[in-house]
């Protein structure tokens, strides 16, 4: 007698594809055959040792040729530009480690799903599509050449140039009557560390966008979501902890603005409190990267919390009224007693699950995890109050507060 063939289900449960945001692409492998990387990601300290220096070494050897390195020639020698040196040996670094975070807090997701059960065995061949097109738009060539393209034609020409750059003598620049003139560390700068470096954030983007696109595909499956389960997410509760994994890449985010904030600070007569609005921004624009592709999962939420409501609260109100019966209405046989009775220990079981159906989130993510998330992205600007108020007195309040 032959044995069932196995449901899609089961299939994918004894070897759930590993999802994975970052093992894969042109750069991936162009890496892998370098050896600076391996299938599991390793070798981290070789990549981030090998890009921070193609990035920053380079310009201290063309500096230091051009006699630029310390003061003397320009306002904003080499070794006195905060920005150039926070953002090639602190930022690029950590939006390397934040591969390795993502990737492995990713790798489980098909596995967590199935798992839990949310995927209809009916909707099982629209989650493998919504996996396969994922990788496509990771391993995709096109793609990368473009985001390449955008570094130089956009990033560079117009972002960088128009709102990053200093409007005075620096090591990399010499300002003239017809603007300003790169210098042989400038050229390097501009054409390859900026690029480099502008190519590592906006590839994050997109992987975010392909998250994000996953995520959509996803809640567009009826997912067996269940409201009184202990998450307070219908079971998607895990998709919070997921957040987690992209925090280096918003203190990374924190970093650069911070790098910005010091060179104006120190060079152009700025205040902290200037960059108001440039923090606040911050912020919010890193919220939206990691909170909206969650956002997808609203509207099923808010429909199970709607009908968890109405399913559970007629449960309740038939079990309580039959214990109103039974107990105070003379209902119970004479040899039954109330003390003892598991009644009431179902009677409050009853409680807490509707307590959890009414307390469901529509949003799968905990106000911890953004308080987490805010403080990960300022982090980075809090050793700039210095420049505000004497480290003493710093400490002279945080003592008042504390004791």
């Amino acid at each position: 007698m032959k044995s069932p063939a196995p449901s899609p289900r089961d299939s994918l449960l004894r070897a759930p594809p590993d999802f994975s945001l970052v093992q894969g692409g042109p750069l991936f492998q162009l890496l892998r055959r370098s050896h600076l990387t391996d299938d599991a990601l390793g070798l981290l300290r070789r990549r981030i040792v090998v890009f921070s220096l193609l990035c920053w070494l380079p310009l201290l050897v063309l500096s230091a040729l051009e006699g630029k390195l310390l003061g003397g020639k320009v306002p904003i020698p080499f070794l006195q530009d905060v920005e150039v040196h926070i953002r090639f040996l602190l930022a690029v670094p950590i939006l390397i480690y934040a591969e390795r975070a993502v990737h492995q807090h990713t790798l489980p997701l098909v596995t967590q799903f199935l798992e839990r059960n949310l995927i209809p065995a009916s909707a099982m061949p629209r989650f493998d599509s919504a996996i396969a097109s994922a990788y496509r738009l990771r391993n995709s060539v096109l793609a990368e050449v473009l985001l390449i393209a955008f570094v130089y034609l956009v990033g560079i020409q117009i972002i960088w140039r128009g709102y990053a750059a200093l409007n005075m003598g620096t090591w990399y620049a010499t300002p003239s009557g017809e603007g300003s003139g790169l210098t042989l560390a400038g050229i390097w700068f501009v054409y390859v560390s900026m690029p480099i470096f502008q190519f590592l954030l906006i590839r994050w983007y997109f992987r975010l966008f392909i998250w994000m696109r996953f995520l959509w595909s996803v809640s567009r499956i009826d997912l067996s979501l269940v409201p009184t389960h202990p998450d307070r997410a219908g079971g998607l509760g895990f998709l919070s902890l997921k957040i987690h994994a992209f925090i280096p890449l918003l203190v990374a985010h924190g970093t650069m603005l911070a790098a910005l904030m010091a060179n104006r600070i120190f060079y152009l007569n700025a205040t902290l409190l200037d960059f108001k609005i440039e923090m606040f921004v911050l912020v919010a624009f890193c919220m939206c990267l990691v909170l909206i592709p969650l956002l997808v999962f609203v509207p099923q939420l808010a429909l199970t919390r709607i009908k968890g409501n109405r399913e559970y609260g007629t449960l309740a109100e038939r079990y309580v009224r039959g214990f109103d019966v039974k107990w105070l209405r003379g209902g119970a046989r004479p040899e039954e007693t109330l003390l003892g009775s598991s009644d009431i220990q179902s009677l409050a079981d009853i409680g807490n699950s509707f307590e959890v159906v009414r307390t469901m989130r529509a949003v799968p993510v905990t106000r911890d995890t953004i308080v987490m998330l805010v403080g990960a992205t300022l982090a980075p600007i809090l050793p700039l109050v210095l420049t505000v108020m004497p480290l003493e007195e710093l400490l002279k309040r945080l003592i008042g507060m504390l004791i």
